[in-house]
């Protein structure tokens, strides 16, 4: 075989070995009888075999064209099917996203996942939760289509677009005497023992950073990598946490009671994260469409 043979004239050949005819072959290819035959014969030129015995009354498969009729079949259907799926993707209808999030910002995307999902059945969607640290390197690195999480302190590889705001409340467990209150201010904190995120977590450093501009220096008693954790610690009673609204949905609540921090209100600000100077793919593009449309309130 002197060169491989082209999908056009596999379908060529697919052409004339269903209608065993060059006239009705070329017009069905929307070309001259002659142009047709010259698709088939650089096929057989190619191969090196004749694909057909023509006389005066028909045309007929030699044992070669034989032999590639269900070859040319399956190329030319995984061909199209290739095309088909690479339309779906390129319109953003087929895909995978993989999103990178703070896990408390996690909890505001089933909902939207579900509403993408109503018009997007093929694109298949992971989610991964992370530390903000982390969110920032996938999204860096390009293993993540975007992220949600806090704004970076600085990044030069990555773009910041403010989504929704999330305030801080102070948990407590409902037995506790400090349950009893509807709102409390930040300075409470030096009179209970503090249960407290992980160092790594997206909100130790906003709560140490308001504590020190109060003059506050606190110790926490307690200290869980998992947010989940430390509202069951909190609902066993040992401390109370200064936590993201957000977080609420992360936790088992019912031992829990909920109280507005003030003097200062304190608001984190969540947002999209992407890669500067990378293109987006169209269903995680769409996903961000249909993300910024239905914000959720994180106010439970």
């Amino acid at each position: 075989m002197s060169s491989t043979l082209t999908v056009h004239e596999l379908e060529a050949f697919l052409l004339i070995a269903q209608t065993c005819n060059f006239r009705r072959a070329a017009e069905r290819f929307h070309i001259s009888q002659p142009a047709f035959s010259r698709i088939i014969q650089s096929a057989e030129d190619k191969l090196g075999a004749r694909l057909l015995d023509r006389n005066t009354r028909r045309v007929e498969l030699t044992r070669a064209g034989e032999e590639l009729l269900p070859i040319a079949r399956r190329i030319v259907a995984e061909f199209h099917d290739s095309l088909s799926d690479l339309s779906e993707f390129v319109a953003g209808r087929k895909g995978l996203i993989t999103i990178a999030c703070l896990p408390s910002a996690a909890a505001l995307l089933p909902e939207i996942m579900f509403r993408f999902e109503q018009s997007h059945p093929r694109v298949t969607i992971s989610l991964v939760p992370l530390s903000n640290e982390f969110v920032l390197e996938m999204v860096s690195d390009g293993r993540a289509d975007f992220g949600i999480s806090v704004a970076p302190a600085s990044s030069s590889h990555v773009s910041f677009e403010p989504f929704t705001r999330d305030d801080f409340v102070l948990i407590c467990s409902r037995k506790a005497p400090l349950a009893q209150c509807r709102e409390v201010d930040w300075r409470v904190l030096a009179t209970q023992p503090v249960v407290a995120s992980g160092p790594a977590s997206s909100i130790r450093p906003i709560v140490d950073r308001v504590l020190g501009n109060l003059g506050l220096s606190i110790a926490p008693k307690y200290e869980a990598t998992n947010i989940s954790v430390v509202g069951a610690m909190v609902s066993a009673g040992l401390g109370v946490a200064p936590i993201p609204r957000l977080a609420l949905r992360l936790m088992d609540v019912t031992g829990l009671a909920v109280l507005k921090l003030s003097q200062p209100v304190v608001q984190r600000e969540i947002g999209i994260l992407t890669r500067t100077g990378r293109s987006l793919s169209a269903a995680a593009s769409n996903f961000l469409d249909t993300m910024r449309s239905d914000v959720t309130d994180p106010e439970m």
